[in-house]
């Protein structure tokens, strides 16, 4: 792995090859690395705060006229802001450039059963599927953006094919995940639920590369699956998943229902490196707040947050 000086060698992982996935040719990102809070763009709030809560399970953290934070029972840490924008448009069938999904990992594979069992008991459709890595469920919220509620298998039981990690979309065993989660009702997203990856819709998989992976500096995890690329830090099986399953499609724009921007927390001067590395690319990047915001080449915005 190439070093760089300043900052960006500060904050990067030690040189060379790590044992599984691709490292990025400069900076990487470190094993501390976790997503924050996602940001979405909805056409009525009051709608979308009924499927939020009764639905998903998130709990009010705070609202506005137009704004809503939203986040796990038992923790005051926001995972999905929304932003009401009126007669937002919303995304069609064939999908947009821009968000395929979001992704709540619930802490243990209990709760995703008593969750399962909870969207049955109230007639909720949802798709499931078995990613080998983990077990997931998949929903649209009132605006069609897509979200999956997912629990990780244990590390140790991870596949590899060499450096990479194994992933397949195979039936769900639901009866199986059902009967994990008895015991115990559902009361909402647990205390330790966060948001575990995004995953996106763009329209080249090595232009995506080259700013997800050679510019912020996330490892290749999962390269040969069909059309899709799976990027992450610290040997988790992804943060980020890219994807060219809509490409063709225009881009979310301001008028409709949308990913607004996700958020990467990151050690101080890990995300100082970040930036800088993504400048360095050739991306724009500009300071939000305490940290910065860059937009990948088909404008999702991506937010670096010091922690």
């Amino acid at each position: 792995m190439q070093e760089l000086t300043g900052q960006a060698t500060t904050a990067s992982a030690t040189s060379g090859e790590p044992a599984r996935g691709m490292a990025p040719p400069g900076f990487r990102l470190p094993a501390a690395t976790r997503l924050g809070r996602v940001r979405l763009q909805v056409a009525e709030l009051e709608r979308s705060l009924a499927y939020y809560q009764q639905v998903l399970g998130l709990r009010l953290i705070s609202r506005t006229e137009t704004d809503a934070a939203l986040g796990a029972h038992g923790d005051d840490t926001p995972l999905v802001e929304l932003h009401a924008r009126p007669g937002a448009a919303p995304v069609p069938q064939a999908g947009r450039l821009g968000l395929y999904h979001f992704a709540i990992l619930l802490p243990e594979r209990a709760a995703l059963g008593r969750f399962l069992t909870h969207l049955g008991s109230i007639g909720a459709r949802a798709g499931m599927s078995d990613h080998l890595v983990s077990e997931a469920i998949y929903l649209r919220d009132p605006d069609g953006l897509g979200i999956e509620v997912y629990a990780d298998r244990p590390r140790s039981a991870w596949r590899y094919d060499g450096r990479e990690i194994v992933m397949e979309t195979l039936p769900l065993n639901a009866r199986d995940l059902f009967a994990a989660g008895i015991g115990e009702e559902w009361r909402g997203m647990p205390a330790g639920t966060r948001i575990g990856h995004v995953h996106l819709h763009v329209g080249d998989l090595e232009r995506a590369a080259a700013f997800y992976h050679a510019a912020l500096g996330l490892d290749r995890t999962v390269w040969s699956y069909p059309g899709a690329l799976f990027l992450a830090a610290g040997g988790y099986h992804h943060h980020l998943g890219v994807n060219t399953w809509a490409a063709g499609a225009p881009t979310a724009g301001e008028a409709d229902a949308r990913l607004l921007s996700w958020e990467i927390d990151l050690p101080p001067e890990a995300a100082a490196a970040a930036a800088e590395s993504i400048a360095a690319a050739g991306y724009d990047v500009a300071r939000d707040g305490s940290g910065w915001i860059a937009r990948d080449p088909w404008g999702t915005a991506v937010r670096l947050v010091p922690g």
